[in-house]
């Protein structure tokens, strides 16, 4: 998804209303279906399957993910960031969510979570802000676009 696509997408935040479903067209998704999709994300982490993670995310993803230097971009750098970050069996508790829903298939959900990884057996704790783009593509709902950073006061 370019940048343009992104942009736009953000955009259109408070300019649908789900009085504007057209028949046919899906109706605007819930807060609630979009929180849901946080806690399957999280799910997907306890696995420790790096293609279950994987599989949440659309094939032209942009992840910018906390504790990695590098920008994954397609699956294959996705996979290849699961394998190492579920190395530390990682599992989020989100602190604090804030769902808009921009149109009938896209929503972003900002927030911040803090996450508990293992080093070495010892629990290290990274708290860090994120912010989840969504898009739904054939009535499955997809992470397009995925920031997450460490907390500056951290």
């Amino acid at each position: 998804m370019s940048a343009a696509v992104i942009a736009a997408t953000i955009g259109l935040v408070g300019a649908c209303s789900s009085s504007d479903a057209a028949e046919g067209v899906p109706a605007i998704a819930t807060e609630s279906e979009i929180a849901h999709f946080l806690t399957e994300w999280n799910s997907a982490l306890k696995t420790g399957n790096p293609d279950a993670v994987a599989a949440l995310y659309a094939p032209d993803v942009v992840l910018v993910p906390a504790v990695s230097d590098a920008i994954r971009t397609d699956r294959a750098g996705i996979v290849d960031y699961f394998v190492h970050f579920l190395a530390g069996k990682p599992s989020a508790v989100v602190e604090e969510s804030v769902i808009e829903m921009l149109d009938a298939d896209h929503a972003i959900d900002p927030g911040r979570y803090r996450i508990t990884i293992q080093n070495d057996g010892v629990p290290e704790v990274v708290e860090a802000r994120f912010a989840f783009v969504y898009e739904r593509t054939d009535g499955n709902w997809l992470i397009v676009n995925h920031h997450s950073s460490a907390m500056p006061e951290s």
